[in-house]
């Protein structure tokens, strides 16, 4: 295995998890615990999730750039001779990594307050305002993985 495919492996797989995981959040998982469990047990159940799913994000967050660089230098010998759908892609990155810091700094502290003092209508709020951050985030990453799908050969 060359260098370069290992380094495009760790970023396919990296995106995955990140893209993937909110894929299954978003469409799978809510409307799951929206039918299943009352508001208390739906707020503390999405809690114990982001703690998890956030670990994973994170390693992505990491993952990405450094092979992103990576493949960067292996195959067009910078940014300057990049092609201009990986300048839009590095954008998106920044733009996904922005509203996923929003939610980690800002929101996850919100709801941890809001579920540890049984404050569940605030707490269902703070989840309606990550859940739409979530789904740009979504929206963003699987906008950039349709742009790598349809990039031109290399």
């Amino acid at each position: 295995m060359t260098p370069y495919a290992v380094t495009y492996a760790l970023h396919l797989l990296a995106a995955l998890v990140w893209v993937g995981g909110m894929f299954f959040a978003w469409m799978i998982l809510r409307p799951a615990a929206v039918s299943a469990l009352e508001a208390p047990a739906r707020l503390k159940l999405w809690l114990e999730v982001f703690q998890r799913f956030f670990y994973w994000v994170w390693a992505a967050v990491i993952v990405l750039p450094i092979t992103g660089v990576g493949m960067l230098n292996l195959r067009f010998s910078g940014f300057e001779t990049a092609p201009r759908y990986v300048h839009i892609m590095i954008g998106l990155y920044i733009a996904m990594l922005a509203l996923f810091l929003r939610v980690q700094a800002l929101q996850l502290p919100e709801l941890r307050r809001a579920v540890a003092a049984a404050d569940w209508p605030n707490g269902g709020a703070v989840l309606g305002r990550i859940r739409r951050l979530v789904g740009i985030n979504l929206i963003l990453g699987l906008l950039l993985i349709s742009i790598a799908a349809a990039r031109p050969s290399l």
